[in-house]
């Protein structure tokens, strides 16, 4: 095994062992939920307090949970959550009788609940990201084979995708300490995955050991983040401007490398044309508005704009794996 070859290995060991402590910060992340103006109303705190004392004690609380359907059960709905659900509404209808914009509650727009699902749109449209994200990984590994120098990394990529869309999923379905923290984790795992994808991509099918410490700095860069969100503060704003930060990296990165082969490889506009898309589609984020129908919000609009994204992208990862392997037939055989 020749020292370069030896130096991967090495460093692909060192980065399993960095991955054991992230195992260790995901299962403790737990943290108050955010306040807003909805839930520091006096009003929305005594309906809780009186619901609670009048309704989940006793034969009342059995009897709510003899007649709560096995669904809510399931995903985790108590008697005070039904509580905290019904006095949020009371509140909101109290804000429109007197002419107030429609608050939020708990860091959330209210959002009208179906069966068990708190946020039906948006966990609707994670769940068909995570369709997506699966069939195009699918056909990827049919059309793929396993021989193509990107094989490995994209299939990791998609497996770190198709993770964060279930998370997301099980997130906008039911809101809980533990939900939400893997929600932000998984999405921060694979924008800073994708910036490793990239790295390869461009720079580590030729020096394989230039991916492999970008892999070791990517990971110590998840566990700072994670370790700050859990152990220091669950800041918001600062979880929001780290991930476009990274995005806005793997963005010039990515049209770099479209650019310098724009005249070599005739599908590199579907990688640009994505990298475009999905960081313009994000900036949807920013037009926070009451959800329409008490259903669709920026959020849900954003979720579900990115669902034909997967499509073109792996058409372009197909194309350019394809590539790859076929170069490397041809330096075969001139060699």
């Amino acid at each position: 095994m020749s020292p370069a070859a030896r130096s991967g290995v090495l460093l692909q060991h060192l980065q399993h062992l960095l991955l054991l402590p992230l195992l260790l910060l995901l299962l403790l992340a737990a943290a108050p939920a955010q306040s807003s103006q909805g839930d520091k109303e006096p009003v929305y705190r005594d309906c809780v307090k009186q619901c609670v004392r009048t309704n989940c004690t006793g034969a009342r609380l059995r009897g709510f949970e003899s007649s709560q359907p096995p669904y809510m059960a399931l995903t985790g709905w108590r008697c005070g959550d039904d509580c905290r659900y019904q006095c949020m509404w009371t509140t909101v209808g109290l804000y429109q009788a007197e002419g107030y914009r429609v608050p939020q509650f708990h860091g959330k727009w209210p959002f009208a609940r179906f069966l068990c699902f708190e946020e039906p749109v948006s966990a609707l449209a994670s769940l068909l990201n995570g369709v997506a994200c699966l069939l195009m990984m699918l056909r990827y590994r049919s059309m793929v084979p396993r021989q193509s120098p990107m094989y490995p990394t994209i299939t990791a990529f998609s497996l770190v995708s198709l993770n964060a869309w279930f998370w997301s999923t099980v997130f906008h379905t039911r809101d809980t300490y533990l939900t939400e923290k893997m929600d932000y984790f998984c999405a921060s795992a694979v924008i800073l995955y994708s910036i490793y994808l990239c790295c390869v991509r461009t720079l580590g099918l030729k020096r394989p050991v230039v991916s492999s410490l970008m892999g070791v700095l990517l990971i110590l860069v998840f566990t700072g983040h994670v370790s700050y969100l859990t152990f220091v503060s669950f800041d918001y704003g600062y979880n929001m401007a780290a991930n476009a930060t990274i995005g806005i990296v793997n963005l010039l990165w990515w049209l770099c490398w479209c650019w310098q082969n724009r005249r070599t490889l005739p599908y590199w506009w579907k990688c640009g044309v994505v990298v475009l898309l999905l960081h313009g589609l994000a900036l949807l984020e920013l037009l926070d508005f009451p959800p329409l129908l008490w259903a669709l919000d920026a959020h849900a609009v954003w979720h579900l704009s990115t669902v034909p994204i997967h499509f073109l992208f792996y058409s372009f990862l197909i194309d350019d794996s394809r590539h790859l392997l076929n170069t490397e037939k041809i330096g075969v055989k001139l060699e």
